[in-house]
């Protein structure tokens, strides 16, 4: 009998043990992520993974307990029209957007070219057609760094439930040691704030430094 992911991760044990599989590339969630891939890639769907999963693509550990994929609206159709039914069903009654794996009922979030991250609401930032910022990480169609730093930039500065997101890009910063180089490839819109993080994390780093 397969095994719940959901019952899985309610339980602070299996959860750890879980999350220590997951960083080393195996477990539930990352089986079920290479299967996703390969079903998107076999109905032709244009996808990138965003999200806490694209953090560990690039190297930023932090655990998850779900796949986050952006698509077109066409392909969110096809994979609505394709794919439920045959490995994937609604989470629940009436969901759009929102799906989980019948084997392992984990849960993948889909998310629309078009769509605003943060608020929602309109601004210089949207989410882009996957085709446009797709590179291959372990055969994984995953989000390009500058791009998923623009939009965690976005959603965090414009949501108060969304800081987690600016912790993310000061993380990032740091592990890939990023500088005001990086910053002149993302869109304006966030370049301040990118700074500021960039800032922060130096001043934290001074402080390491001079601790005795």
């Amino acid at each position: 009998m397969a095994v719940d992911f959901q019952a899985l991760i309610s339980s602070p044990t299996e959860a750890y043990a879980e999350g220590l599989r997951f960083f080393r590339g195996k477990g539930m969630l990352n089986e079920a992520l290479r299967r996703v891939a390969s079903d998107l890639e076999r109905n032709q769907i244009d996808y990138v993974v965003i999200g806490a999963v694209a953090l560990n693509q690039h190297g930023y550990r932090r655990f998850t307990e779900d796949i986050d994929i952006l698509m077109t609206q066409e392909g969110l159709e096809k994979f609505r029209k394709l794919m439920i039914g045959r490995g994937y069903r609604p989470a629940f009654e009436g969901a759009s957007k929102k799906f989980r794996t019948t084997e392992e009922n984990v849960s993948v979030e889909i998310v629309v070219t078009g769509d605003y991250p943060g608020d929602g609401l309109p601004k210089p930032i949207a989410f882009p057609e996957p085709g446009t910022v797709a590179i291959e990480i372990e055969d994984i169609k995953t989000i390009s760094l500058e791009r998923l730093i623009e939009l965690k930039l976005a959603s965090g500065m414009t949501a108060p439930d969304r800081l987690r997101d600016l912790a993310d890009v000061q993380e990032l910063i740091k592990l890939k040691s990023l500088d005001e180089g990086f910053a002149s490839k993302l869109n304006e819109y966030v370049r301040p704030k990118f700074i500021e993080l960039l800032s922060g994390a130096r001043s934290a780093g001074n402080r390491q430094d001079t601790e005795v």
